[in-house]
């Protein structure tokens, strides 16, 4: 009987549960707080716990060692999946939703982290420097910005009776309320640094229940107006914390060294939560040998320990030494929790106005980095982390800047164990009210002026102080970006100067050095550098933006540095910036692409189009060709030819730190690309600064018309710092000045041709081989070999490229537009044809070249020598006849062939694409590969797969019939599956496009390979530039701004029986019939 009435009463129970009342709270009255706290400046945080280092507690040093945070006992995560409901705007928020019985079933779930914006929920917005909502500060529109309401339920473990349960936010966008059992707990603003509250007393015994309010937009968003994707949501870890009676609240952790640079000064400053006697144990150890050990026991709530560390070993991120510390907090012999902090003595200071660190000169080999996952939005993981820094690593990028606000915990842990030097940004813009150095704006209205948004910078300021203070990769702090330059940033300078005189501030916006260390502009140009250097040299030239990497970009990068390293007070700079910010997305036909600001959302929603992809690398980290180019510019490792007739090189040891023994030189001899010679250099040892000079005992016999190089590599003996043994990070070429005289042949007894015309065609019929060309529109309309036909449509004049980010930057798509269709349109006004002699024929077209309305602006001819060897040498002549015309973007020749010659070989640079303002890192080689792999996908299509300095150029179908195409003497060349118009966007998209003209923005996925092989053969197009892409041109060198020019190059059909290599040492027969002025100005352009 006694069982059955339980079983009764248990029955009755779960009725009662699944009859549980349920209330949408429609009609109950809601009272907002008068202010709303997220449209007021001076409220940024009710009942928060203030800002601390950041630590995990455990409870055993094993434990910390481990330093898997969810293994700890004094943690639990509230990761995970919770209920989700989006409002459109605060007043269409579920008001009561914190109630324990207010109606969730219809709700939807989400994952946290995650931005609700990439998982399904309202749609990404991209802007830069305009708000993406009405500027009313401190107020937010009220008809859009939505509101994310958030409900979980959790329990706290048995175990942690009798302690403090503090709830940690890693990260919310824009700002949060917290309720917990229906009970307003607190506030919080600071996007990215964490919000922590003392939930104790709202807790009850068993299940508790967790409701968060999130506000895509709130007066915080005037602060965070910073250039990518604006995404809300909860974008950190969630966890619970348990915290004892006796308990680390904060500590500080000073490892500096002496004015001898040899000595550590350990200093550990602890802040305890403490009621009665509580024992404080510090071991500082290296590689588990114990360095310093400390214990104290106290009453206090503050103690400190400090310490003389000799010969300690130093930390740097050529050389990241860290030593262990392990803080244990006692009662008698009671472990309550351990925590571990990585421990790195350097010394940062500036001295004859130069940075340095431990008393060395350093440069700033630096990039920009945001917070982006291009299928997480703004959510990072370890992986993610890691790839960066290894691929940072791996290309000579020694610092990061934290672009613009804190990064996760865990990036510091990880930059302090394998090396980068950090600039920690706090997270501060407001770029919409106007920056410094940009122009006039109204102070009256601007943020930073008024006195009422003070404290909401210093509480930003402070929270990444605060939380990492202890990090040893942190060489500086910097107080926001692009935010105006008022008192508050006077004010904040003097905060963390005071509070950590340890390290250097950096502000963009400073106007001077009373808020700066650090000259820190964004995109000056080499004169501007310059002009500091030689007029003003009383900082460390840092340049926190430059090189902006926009699309095709970073032209020009090595002459920023031969200026950078020619002066002292230049020290580098931090590259725009690291990553592409697309966004994975699948389009109807479920093909997937990166998507950029304007591809989501109603056509209102206001974007700045592609200005998010300046990226060095792509979304999912593939290495961009612009990488390589950096990786080459930073090398820390100089080369230099001493006197090459020799084999005499001299080598300069840039690290600062490192010594070179660390690696392997190799070095190879390679004539026409194959190699001919190769060894190791020994006694390579050099200390970080040295030079050296070595001699290279080379051998061997040189050969007519071949081209001899000496390479030399500096590759990892063992794994250093993520990089693997056996990688490459330091790397030159040389010309060797050694050639062989030609042979003498004669052209006397070539194969006869046939030449015949009529009023539509001339014919030339040669020995296995024949040409026609079609008079009306002045093109080589047939080449045959046998019967294999190897075009589609002959070479015509090109004079354009598909726009690059940084053309329509300077607006070159307008200013340079008469060239677009000039060889297209061009007119014929001569053909000539002329039988030399039995073997050889001249074919002279002459045209007009016309613009749109069809006025003349220039004149150009093209002769055409067929031999009777199957040669064909093209000479080019173009001469401006117009008034005032722009600078051409492309001097060169563009022909298409059946899609069955789709196999590229080439002798030039390579293997990547390379640009004459961009190629130091493509070295001259002998290079193979498929057509279609030449194309490199950038998010917004444009001009890509370039070579230059290319001897010769083979276009062939798998069995190697194909044309063969030499520059004479050098080229520019590409080849694709597509013509130039899938590339090209017409007008601009990257959010600065005229009113009135429609915006389009193109993807990877409209790029389609056609059945055909376009090739460009070029005497030149003009360079990439990249200085920025909103204004900056090309640099004059770099560009084709003669009126005049003269240019050739040879064709000739080719089997797989021809020796092409052959072919191409025979190609002066042919320079002894043309102008001797045909190659043209800048030739120190093409030459190695």
């Amino acid at each position: 009987m006694k069982t059955y009435t339980l079983l009764l009463a248990l029955i009755a129970i779960i009725a009662l549960s699944s009859c549980k009342q349920y209330k949408k709270y429609k009609d109950v009255p809601f009272t907002e707080p008068n202010p709303k706290p997220w449209e007021d400046p001076t409220v940024f945080a009710i009942n928060k716990e203030a800002p601390h280092a950041h630590f995990i507690p455990f409870t055993s040093a094993e434990q910390a060692r481990a330093g898997n945070k969810w293994q700890s006992p004094l943690l639990k995560s509230l990761n995970g999946t919770w209920q989700f409901h989006l409002s459109q705007n605060p007043s269409e928020r579920p008001f009561w939703f914190f109630q324990d019985d207010f109606d969730t079933r219809d709700w939807d779930e989400i994952a946290v982290p995650a931005n609700w914006e990439v998982v399904g929920f309202d749609y990404p917005i991209y802007t830069n420097v305009k708000y993406p909502h009405a500027k009313t500060p401190p107020l937010i529109q009220e008809h859009y910005n939505p509101v994310g309401s958030y409900k979980r339920t959790f329990e706290v473990p048995q175990e942690w009776n009798g302690s403090d349960v503090i709830l940690h936010f890693g990260a919310v966008s824009s700002s949060m309320n917290l309720w917990v059992n229906e009970q307003f707990v607190g506030y919080s603003e600071d996007s990215k640094t964490p919000a922590e509250f003392n939930i104790t007393k709202y807790l009850v015994e068993g299940s508790n229940t967790l409701a968060v309010e999130v506000f895509r937009w709130s007066d915080a968003s005037y602060l965070e107006d910073q250039d990518f994707w604006r995404l809300s949501g909860i974008t950190r870890d969630v966890y619970l914390q348990a915290r004892g009676k006796q308990a680390l609240k904060d500590f500080q952790v000073g490892s500096n060294l002496d004015e001898s640079y040899k000595n550590g000064l350990f200093s550990l400053d602890v802040e305890v939560v403490n009621q009665g006697s509580l024992t404080v144990e510090a071991v500082l150890s290296d590689n588990g040998k114990v360095t310093k050990k400390y214990s104290k026991t106290s009453n206090d709530k503050t103690l400190s320990f400090d310490a003389e560390i000799p010969n300690v070993k130093q930390w740097s991120a050529e050389v990241p030494n860290l030593y262990e510390l392990i803080i244990t907090l006692k009662n008698g012999n009671e472990i309550l929790e351990v925590i571990k902090q990585d421990v790195g003595f350097r010394r940062i200071e500036i001295i004859d106005a130069t940075l340095r660190v431990n008393g060395k000169y350093v440069y700033v080999k630096g990039v920009n980095l945001h917070e982006h996952h291009d299928v997480n939005g703004h959510v990072m993981d370890r992986e993610t982390m890691m790839k960066d820094i290894k691929t940072m690593k791996e290309h000579n990028i020694n610092a990061v800047r934290t672009s613009h606000y804190p990064q996760p915990a865990e990036w510091y842990e990880l930059c302090n164990k394998y090396g980068l030097y950090l600039v920690d940004e706090a997270n501060i813009e407001s770029h919409g009210f106007g920056a410094v150095h940009q122009g006039d704006f109204d102070k009256s209205k601007h943020v930073a002026y008024l006195p009422e948004w003070a404290d909401a910078h210093l509480y930003r300021i402070n929270n990444v102080l605060q939380r990492d203070k202890n990090q040893p990769s942190i060489i500086a702090w910097s107080m926001g970006n692009e935010c105006g330059n008022g008192k508050v940033f006077f004010d904040g300078y003097k905060m963390l100067k005071e509070k950590d005189p340890s390290r250097l501030v950096q502000f963009e916006q400073a106007e001077s050095a009373e808020n700066s260390d650090i000259k820190c502009p964004m995109y000056w140009r080499i004169p501007q550098m310059i002009k500091f250097a030689e007029e003003t040299p009383v900082q460390p030239l840092i340049q926190c933006e430059y090189a902006h990497a926009m699309g095709n970009s970073v032209g020009n990068f090595q002459d920023y540095w031969d200026v950078i390293e020619k002066y002292d007070i230049m020290q580098g700079g931090f590259i725009w910036d690291w990553v592409d910010q697309g966004l994975l997305t699948t389009n109807e036909a479920g093909e997937e692409f990166w998507a950029y600001g304007g591809d989501f959302g109603p056509d209102t929603v206001p974007s700045d189009g592609n200005f998010c992809n300046n990226g060095l690398v792509n979304p999912d980290r593939a290495v961009k060709p612009h990488l390589l180019e950096v990786k080459k510019v930073y090398q820390h490792i100089g080369f230099k030819a001493v006197d090459l007739s020799k084999g005499l090189i001299s080598i300069k040891n840039k690290y600062a730190f490192l010594n070179t023994s660390v690696f392997n030189f190799i070095w190879e001899v390679t004539g026409d690309g194959k190699t001919i010679d190769k060894g190791q250099l020994k006694k390579t040892d050099l200390a970080p600064g040295e030079t050296k000079n070595f001699d290279i005992d080379f051998s061997y016999q040189p050969e007519a018309g071949v081209e001899y190089f000496l390479t030399l590599k500096a590759v990892l003996k063992e794994d250093l710092n993520l990089v693997e043994a056996g990688w490459t990070l330091a790397e030159e070429q040389f010309r060797l000045p050694f050639k062989a005289a030609k042979t003498k042949r004669s052209k006397a007894n070539l194969p006869e041709i046939k030449l015949s015309e009529n009023d539509k065609t001339i014919a030339i019929l040669g020995e296995g081989f024949s040409l026609a060309f079609n008079k009306k529109s002045g093109e080589m309309s047939s080449f045959k070999k046998g019967e294999t036909e190897m075009l589609i449509s002959g070479p015509v004049p090109n004079f354009w490229r598909a726009p690059i980010d940084n053309d329509f930057g300077n607006d070159l798509h307008n200013r340079s537009r008469v060239w677009r269709k000039a060889g297209e349109n061009r007119k014929v006004s001569t053909v000539s044809v002329q039988k030399i002699n039995k073997g050889t024929a001249k074919i002279t077209l002459l045209f007009d070249l016309v613009d749109a309305e069809g006025t003349k602006i220039a004149d150009y001819k093209s002769t055409y020598t067929i031999y009777g060897s199957g040669d064909v040498l093209v000479e080019n002549g173009f001469k401006m006849t117009g008034d005032k015309l722009p600078e051409i973007v492309r001097m060169g020749m563009n022909l298409v062939m059946p899609r069955k010659f789709d196999q590229m070989t080439w002798f030039g640079r390579g293997p990547h694409e390379s640009y004459n303002d961009r190629k130091t890192s493509a070295f001259v080689g002998l290079y193979s590969g498929s057509v279609a792999g030449q194309y490199w996908a950038y998010l917004r299509p444009q001009e890509n797969g370039n070579k230059t300095d290319v001897r010769w150029l083979t276009i062939t179908d798998k069995e190697g019939n194909g044309l063969f195409f030499s520059g004479m003497p050098l080229s520019e060349v590409s080849a694709h599956h597509n013509i130039m118009e899938d590339f090209e966007s017409l007008e601009r998209t990257d959010g600065r496009q005229v009113p009135g003209i429609d915006v389009i923005n193109r993807h990877t996925t409209d790029v389609k390979p056609r059945e055909l092989t376009t090739v460009n053969i070029d005497y030149m197009q003009m360079g990439v530039g990249g200085d920025d892409s909103w204004g900056g041109v090309t640099h004059d060198k770099y560009r084709l701004t003669e009126k005049e020019y003269k240019y050739s190059y040879r064709i000739k059909a080719i089997s797989s029986a021809d020796d092409v290599l052959d072919i191409y040492k025979n190609g002066h027969l042919f320079l002894q019939d043309h102008d001797s002025e045909v190659h043209i100005k800048n030739l120190k352009i093409k030459e190695l």
